[in-house]
């Protein structure tokens, strides 16, 4: 009998040492959740107070200088390059504190930062832009003398209004808007780009996100005997083209020259050469699960470092006719596969021509800097409240 209720005590226990095992683990569980929807709360709250401060801020510099504006523009796109830099940097903050840092792989582009050049980018995500601000912060003046082609989507979000003042350009996708959009978009490059002093010019030419036009891409490549991609689409030739034609050197033999003998004077009176160079920039993410600007905000992610590869090419290589320049631009996204393919397989990206050994490079932020910034921004945020209050109880 006593066997037999020792037995019994034995079985009945199991079920009660088990339950304490699960009630400490969604216990563990609910606090791991709740200290992410507390951070996330916190950041969300810190970002909106951010932007509330920052944003106005900037735009109202603006209005302020523009007697500066009409006597000296070429000193006041400078300050509005330098301010239009602290915006990102922000950005680029809220990515660094929540762990999320880019190591670099390929090409130095320092070198180059003075220099015109186009740079050409695959796309995943939202995160890419949010990447590219953090990754190009320490590329000399590339920031502030940068013009971005964006989907038109984000003309409405919160950077929307900067990306206008900056002078950005916003595409709208689809074929029914795809002709009328190209002559937008020369007509802009003629009427801001050199006259705001730009060097660099950022486009996504595969049109959109990886997961929205993987399929359809995959369709057209099978029907016109093309590669089968799958880290990347293929990309579509219209901006690129319009691009390298307008900002382009002269043409030599169907290429883009070298020399500058199109050089376009800009507002202080001095030429520019045209592009001299193709910067081709493959973002890769780890175990291919790319970042979207959500992340950013609320910071839900563990940190995750997102790999950047460049690759530079002379302007001068760059085929203009339309099916040598599709051509060129197709290979492009054929070495961005492989590219990514090798990356996924192994964690890095394969060392550059010439080389036995790829080597990488971290990207590194300076927090005092960003802590600056960010100062900067609160304390102007301040300033121009108390001004603006001021002048409200003045008049009324």
């Amino acid at each position: 009998m006593t066997s037999c209720e020792s037995r019994v005590d034995g079985i009945n226990s199991k079920p009660v040492w088990a339950g304490n095992n699960r009630m400490a683990s969604l216990l563990d569980e609910a606090g791991k959740l709740g200290w992410i929807l507390f951070k996330a709360l916190i950041r969300f709250a810190f970002m909106l107070l951010n932007n509330c401060v920052a944003i106005p801020s900037y735009c109202l510099y603006l209005i302020a200088l523009q007697p500066l504006r009409i006597m000296d523009s070429h000193t006041f796109w400078q300050i509005e390059g330098l301010m239009f830099k602290w915006l990102l940097a922000m950005v680029s903050s809220w990515g660094w504190v929540a762990g999320y840092t880019v190591t670099e792989w390929g090409d130095d582009v320092k070198p180059i930062s003075e220099e015109e050049a186009m740079v050409i980018v695959n796309h995943q995500a939202t995160g890419d832009v949010c990447t590219l601000m953090m990754c190009l912060q320490d590329k000399g003046m590339v920031v502030r003398k940068m013009m971005w082609l964006m989907d038109h989507v984000f003309k409405y979000t919160n950077f929307g209004l900067v990306s206008l003042i900056h002078g950005d350009f916003f595409i709208r996708q689809g074929k029914a808007h795809r002709d009328k959009q190209l002559v937008y978009l020369k007509d802009h490059l003629d009427r801001f780009y050199y006259s705001r002093e730009r060097k660099w010019i950022v486009l996504f030419p595969e049109g959109g996100f990886l997961r929205k036009r993987r399929e359809t891409s995959q369709a057209f490549a099978k029907k016109n005997e093309l590669p089968h991609l799958t880290h990347v689409t293929l990309p579509r030739l219209g901006a690129t083209q319009v691009i390298l034609k307008t900002l382009g050197p002269q043409q030599e033999n169907g290429t883009l020259g070298a020399g500058d003998a199109s050089a376009t004077t800009g507002p202080t009176g001095s030429k520019s050469r045209g592009l001299q160079w193709v910067v081709d920039v493959t973002i890769g993410y780890p175990k291919a699960r790319p970042m979207d600007i959500q992340t950013w905000i609320f910071g839900y992610r563990q940190p995750t470092v997102t790999h950047v590869h460049y690759r530079i090419y002379p302007i001068k290589d760059v085929p203009m006719e339309t099916e040598a320049l599709t051509d060129w631009l197709y290979q492009r996204f054929v070495e961005k596969e492989e590219l990514l393919a090798h990356f996924y397989k192994t964690g890095a990206f394969p060392p550059v021509h010439g080389q036995t050994e790829a080597v990488s490079r971290p990207m590194i932020l300076d927090p005092m800097w960003l802590c600056a910034v960010q100062t900067g921004a609160f304390a102007s945020g301040y300033m121009w409240y108390s001004l603006l209050q001021h002048a409200y109880c003045w008049f009324f």
